[in-house]
């Protein structure tokens, strides 16, 4: 019976391995298409939040559990912008290589669209893998005048698929340089440990290095928020990697990271610090 249950683990690890190294030959359905929808606040000239949700996907800044830290951001005059870019209706199914693009010309068209909207302050807030998406994106575009990642990371990695064999992000039409997956992090996936395998993706350094997003260029000031015990990637870790990219590259706006007690989402316990950073923004 053991040798039985064993030859079945095998065979299924050989069935994953060989699903993970075949390559996608189109880009997904409803790729560069996504959800919005925009909360303005009452003032005459108001800066923009775009809001992004992390790896289970939906509009999560449209979501009525956010609704109190959507209204109070509207209420020190922001406009907030929602935005669902995958499993959100319109939007691809997986995040599997998501178009940069795409999403910063629809966060740009609907600031213009609407005059009230102050387009020199435009301040992107993304958390997990929302983290790692504005930091790609402020990183590659300067009209983005500031970030606040939440439990985020400092490098790219794979898109939430089966094969997680493609990048998560694309820009111009080609795949965002990421970490990839190694046949040796099936068994933690497959354990629900995913702490474990991203610690894991993270040991290949020379992928790390070619993965590490370039926040360097960001057009702005920096708030990031890490969690010591998040269970679901090392976070604060991560954080400290960009802090050192930062320190390291002589970054020139203001730039925090903020290290809290608790788990993967224990950062929206505390969005009194996003209020300060926010109120700071000129």
């Amino acid at each position: 019976m053991k040798m039985k249950i064993a030859g079945i683990i095998v065979c299924t690890l050989i069935i994953l391995f060989f699903i993970i190294n075949l390559q996608p030959t189109s880009l997904p359905d409803n790729h560069g298409k996504m959800d919005t929808h925009l909360y303005l606040s009452d003032s005459a000239r108001q800066p923009l939040v775009v809001g992004f949700g992390g790896g289970s996907g939906g509009n999560d800044w449209e979501r009525n559990y956010l609704k109190t830290k959507r209204d109070s951001i509207r209420a020190l005059g922001y406009a907030v912008l929602a935005i669902g870019y995958f499993n959100s209706g319109t939007s691809p199914k997986s995040l599997d290589r998501i178009s940069l693009n795409a999403i910063a010309d629809t966060i740009l068209s609907i600031a213009r669209r609407h005059p009230q909207i102050d387009t020199s302050r435009i301040i992107l807030m993304g958390a997990s893998k929302g983290g790692e998406l504005v930091l790609n994106l402020a990183s590659r575009y300067p009209c983005f005048k500031g970030v606040i990642a939440l439990s985020t990371s400092h490098v790219s990695f794979p898109a939430l698929t089966i094969s997680a064999n493609t990048s998560s992000w694309t820009y111009h039409d080609a795949p965002v340089p990421f970490v990839p997956a190694p046949f040796e992090t099936i068994w933690p996936a497959l354990k629900g440990d995913l702490h474990g395998a991203f610690s894991m993706m993270l040991e290949d350094t020379v992928a790390v290095k070619q993965a590490e997003i370039e926040v360097e260029k960001i057009n702005g000031s920096i708030l990031i928020l890490s969690a010591n015990e998040d269970e679901q990637w090392p976070a604060t870790i991560m954080s400290h990697r960009l802090v050192e990219r930062l320190n390291q590259k002589n970054f020139q706006y203001p730039y925090k990271h903020i290290v809290l007690k608790g788990g993967h989402i224990e950062p929206l316990n505390h969005f009194n610090r996003v209020y300060e950073f926010l109120r700071s923004i000129k």
